[in-house]
């Protein structure tokens, strides 16, 4: 039966959301390009999703990483009642921020002091005016295929057409979207990821405008691509020569690895850490952590305002809460990386012998399926041979199947919801799909 066949409700609902909606949807990477509409599902549980039609499916998406203990855990629940038997307190102080705080700090020991937001957009957004109005400069460098929101601040060269993107060894930023004041572009250095040289003539050249480096240290948003160790320790030793603020844009890998996120993964200590997505146990909670000095340039206490009604709203703050007791408890990551060992080395021996060039990028709870790739990627123009149409086709197939894998997307991953069962369910599964390429 054919995808329009099964999701005869869901396209009806597209059609309907239209008239309402731009594009039907609420956010971009909602739209499902090979289906014409967004994928519009009735409810979650645990690992799964149902879709309007009845269809349930193994979820590989999982709110594009929010999910991280899955769909509706009971932790997150109860955490959500009990904020709302508080009278769902809005732009109010109460004692479960300071605890929250005081929790991420044992966590993330090179950091003191902790503010929060709602998205990882506002996240990076504030990181990079402090880093602004710590430094007196107004200079950042970004990576090509990091991805840090939609702000006009860094939205430059995510996703960029090669085309347009100037030369490897020196990027020239392309705005992410239309109405990107051209003259931000005017502030922002983009360089490629994992090239030391390209860094240092940078800084070199830069050092006394620039405020701030910021980068995902695990790049998921091209795929899962790691920096070695020797470009990392360039980046934290360069940043610290010339006093420009580094940031961890954590909102995706952090949790994914371990409690202590990225940070611990590769032990360097950024100045400013943003966390966002798995924090709030799928509520909308981004948090900004940093060094005692820089965070205090925060309003009241400097002069960089930061400020919101829905900050730190409880009813976030006590899913967050709940969501640490959780993944801090024994067994968690462990039982994270059984499923990734099992789930990365079937991929790999699938895509083997279906003679399908692929290359499975799996680092800890997230991972890239890049097609047409035969060794490991290190920066975003070798992400940008992939095959995306051959990945169109696999996600379909697997969605034909049961198997939830957001069409377009860079990363995928599993929750802790998910169990060993699931695993071999999901590559019997994607063994069938990759059998139709």
């Amino acid at each position: 039966m054919t995808s329009t066949a099964r999701l005869l409700a869901s396209r009806q609902l597209g059609e309907r959301a239209v008239r309402s909606l731009p594009g039907g949807v609420n956010a971009s990477a909602r739209y499902n390009r090979a289906l014409g509409h967004a994928l519009f599902v009735s409810h979650g549980q645990g690992a799964y999703l149902w879709d309007v039609d009845g269809h349930r499916y193994i979820d590989y998406c999982m709110s594009h990483g929010a999910a991280l203990l899955g769909h509706g855990h009971p932790a997150i629940v109860q955490a959500v009642q009990h904020a709302s038997e508080m009278g769902i307190l809005c732009s109010c102080e109460t004692e479960h921020q300071v605890a929250l705080a005081e929790r991420l700090k044992a966590l993330f020991p090179s950091m003191d002091l902790v503010r929060y937001t709602c998205t990882g957009t506002e996240d990076t957004w504030h990181a990079v005016r402090i880093a602004r109005a710590y430094t007196g400069r107004m200079g950042v460098i970004k990576f090509e295929g990091h991805y840090h929101g939609v702000n006009d601040s860094v939205g430059f060269s995510h996703w960029p057409d090669l085309d347009r993107a100037g030369p490897a060894d020196q990027p020239r930023p392309v705005a992410d979207s239309a109405g990107i004041p051209p003259h931000s572009a005017e502030l922002i250095t983009i360089l490629p990821f994992n090239d030391i040289e390209a860094l240092e003539r940078a800084i070199e050249a830069q050092g006394d405008e620039l405020a701030a480096v910021i980068m995902e240290p695990i790049n998921y948003d091209s795929g899962g691509l790691v920096p070695t160790n020797a470009f990392l320790r360039a980046v934290r030793e360069l940043t610290r020569q010339r006093d420009i603020v580094l940031i961890f844009d954590e909102i995706l890998s952090g949790f994914r690895c371990g409690p202590g996120s990225a940070v611990a993964y590769t032990g360097v200590q950024p100045d400013l850490l943003c966390l966002g997505k798995a924090v709030g146990g799928g509520l909308p909670l981004s948090v900004l952590m940093g060094r005692g000095e820089i965070m205090e340039t925060c309003s009241p206490m400097g002069p960089a305002l930061h400020s919101g009604t829905y900050n730190a709203h409880p009813t976030l703050i006590l899913a967050a809460l709940a969501f640490l007791d959780v993944v801090t408890g024994d067994g968690f990551y462990a039982h994270l990386d059984a499923l990734g060992e099992r789930l990365y080395a079937g991929l790999r021996e699938i895509m083997a012998r279906r003679g399908i060039a692929c290359w499975v990028q799996g680092v800890g709870a997230r991972f890239g399926l890049l097609f047409g790739l035969e060794s490991e990627p290190r920066n975003y123009r070798d992400v940008a041979r992939q095959n995306l149409a051959l990945a169109d086709r696999f996600h379909l197939a697997c969605l034909e199947r049961g198997v939830f894998m957001a069409q377009g997307s860079p990363h995928h991953g599993y929750s802790a919801a998910h169990t060993l069962d699931d695993i071999d369910t999901t590559l019997e599964r994607m063994d069938e799909a990759a059998a139709t390429l």
